[in-house]
């Protein structure tokens, strides 16, 4: 029989249907099994959709509406993507988001507090805030205490929770309790990078609608209340709530959800691009189907359904990877982790970074074909002498990143289609101008249809981007002699003297663009099959050194190729300028006169 995800199999749990997560975890089987991420998936998925909080999360919004009162304040505020507040860590380090004592999920007063005083240093400066939130130290006595109650905040059990995986069709009440997914695919070892992938589960709660509750404590002004709330709502809907703000999390917006216009600027917004994105997606999660027994490898197997989910944080994710590769050429290895954190954020040291990444939703959501709305912000944190370098310095990168490659799953090759499962393999992202665009947009994203004009302008956002890394590490960069980067590999991903990015055209060959055909050619098969040293393994997970896109307004393909210094990169050049029908360099070294 399948492997059971409870601790005795022949005798399993029957928890009730109003039971919390917290209640599973008691019966969570050892994790000395073959098969623990599987169990895991099942198990948490089971916590989620047999989840029913309904009539204790209404019982608890009541309560915090009762606790406010007619003399306090109530704020409905929703998420439109996740958040995920506090916590700790459960069994198989699985992040849990904040539980009250009855496992229910929710919004702790301390957090809350927390924005509104953060908002409160932002705006008066911290010596100016101990009237309101109160100062131990404060020379006046009545200084030394608050003068507004938080109390904590619930989720309304009725959510949108459209992305969710659900086992039944009607509400479930769980307040938005979802499954989400981290993946750290690149890390810092010392001086070079790790190339790991490592999907780690965890909950958070996706798009739910929060009662948050205040009320002023004897004493209080009328005045002085007004002003803590509207701290508090300004912290909640400008700076955000939770972990992993940079990453769209935590983003909360006043109630009634709304749709929100392309016109209306997000807080601290910079720019926006409306895009298309067609193949495999980007996914959150395996969903847990079922098991199944593999005679060829004697065991239980389970085979997963991918959640295909617009992520913020995929595409802040490529925004950093697509800087690291550029920086390395030009930076020493030291420089570019510090500027990377500081942009991007990071963990040792903690740095909250100066950018965030937002998707807001789009029109279409085919099986291949979805679009959405990405936009840049500035963090309130960014030093304000910072704030025009990095503007720039994105702005070049997220063309670069358009014209590279793609999002999500198989974003190193562009979109194609089989004739067998899967039908549709890699990824194209592609910047929509339509009638409202403006003329500044137009002649941002407009590509030359001459292949030769294209180079020049890939060239002109290449230098844009040097100058601004220049100006913001005040370091000077020579772009024209790049560094070498030497690592124990046969080759590093880094825009150096030893990467190549060249522009072609020519015929497509079994549903294939040229470039692509080229790299999948029977002449540059290894044993009968494609050969991992251009195309990347499975076991163990290796990367390809070649990025292929194809711009299909112009349907050029921008071929992206590390270490070409090596036989197999050398190879698969030459074929593709004997193959293209028009092929010129965008990146080489020396450059050619």
């Amino acid at each position: 029989m399948p492997p059971s995800p409870w601790l005795n199999p022949e005798d399993p749990p029957t928890p009730d249907r109003t039971a919390s997560f917290i209640e599973y975890l008691r019966w969570m089987r050892s994790p000395n099994v073959a098969d623990k991420d599987t169990t895991k998936l099942e198990m948490l998925q089971n916590a989620q959709n047999n989840a029913n909080y309904h009539q204790r999360l209404t019982l608890l919004c009541d309560r915090v509406r009762s606790f406010a009162g007619q003399q306090g304040t109530i704020l409905e505020l929703t998420c439109p993507w996740r958040i995920r507040v506090g916590g700790h860590t459960g069994p198989e380090n699985i992040l849990l988001p904040a539980f009250d004592a009855l496992g229910m999920p929710y919004l702790p007063s301390s957090s809350l507090r927390g924005v509104a005083r953060s908002q409160a240093i932002r705006e008066v400066g911290e010596e100016s805030i101990a009237p309101y939130f109160g100062d131990l130290n404060a020379t006046n006595p009545a200084h030394r205490a608050g003068k507004v109650i938080f109390f904590d905040a619930y989720p309304l059990p009725n959510t949108q929770n459209q992305g969710a995986i659900r086992s039944h069709s009607q509400n479930q009440g769980n307040g938005g309790l979802a499954l989400d997914m981290a993946n750290n695919i690149w890390s810092w070892q010392e001086s070079h990078l790790e190339y790991s992938p490592n999907p780690n589960l965890f909950f958070s709660l996706k798009q739910a609608n929060f009662v948050i509750g205040l009320r002023p404590m004897a004493g209080c002004d009328e005045a002085t209340f007004s002003r803590v709330v509207e701290w508090l709502k300004n912290g909640l809907t400008e700076s955000g709530l939770g972990s992993q703000l940079n990453t769209g999390y935590g983003r909360l917006v006043l109630s009634p959800p709304p749709n929100t216009p392309s016109t209306n600027n997000l807080p601290g917004e910079f720019f926006r691009v409306e895009f298309e994105l067609e193949g495999q997606f980007i996914h959150g999660i395996q969903e847990f189907t079922q098991w199944e027994w593999e005679e060829r490898e004697g065991q239980w197997v389970h085979r997963g359904k991918p959640q295909a989910e617009i992520r913020p944080v995929a595409f802040k994710s490529m925004l950093r990877y697509w800087f690291r590769a550029l920086a390395r050429g030009v930076l020493p290895t030291d420089s570019v982790k510090n500027w990377e954190a500081n942009i991007f954020g990071g963990i040792n040291p903690q740095r909250l970074g100066w950018l965030r990444c937002h998707v807001l939703p789009g029109k279409n959501n085919e099986p291949n074909l979805q679009t959405g709305i990405l936009v840049l912000a500035n963090p309130p944190e960014i030093p304000e002498n910072k704030k025009n370098e990095v503007k720039k310095l994105c702005k070049n990168l997220t063309w670069i990143m358009f014209h590279l490659g793609g999002i999500g799953q198989g974003a190193r090759r562009p979109c194609y289609q089989r004739n067998n499962p899967p039908f549709w393999r890699g990824s194209s992202l592609t910047c929509i101008l339509d009638d409202n665009c403006s003329q500044e947009e137009e002649e941002f994203w407009e590509i030359p249809e001459n292949i030769g004009e294209f180079r020049k302008l890939f060239r002109r956002r290449l230098q844009s981007f040097y100058r601004s890394l220049a100006q913001l590490s005040q370091v000077e960069i020579n772009s024209q002699q790049p560094l070498s980067v030497n690592t124990e590999a046969d080759w590093t991903e880094a825009i150096d003297a030893n990467c190549r990015i060249v522009i072609c055209q020519g015929q497509k060959r079994n549903n294939k663009v040229c470039a692509l055909a080229v790299l999948h050619s029977q002449e540059l098969k290894k044993n009968g099959d494609y050969d991992p040293d251009l195309c990347g393994g499975v076991n163990p997970p290796t990367p390809s050194p070649v990025w292929i896109t194809h711009l299909e307004e112009v349907d050029f393909q921008v071929v992206t190729v590390f270490g070409v210094n090596n036989p197999p990169q050398q190879n698969f050049l030459q074929h593709l300028r004997n193959q293209a029908a028009q092929y010129v360099t965008v990146w080489k070294f020396p450059q050619p006169r």
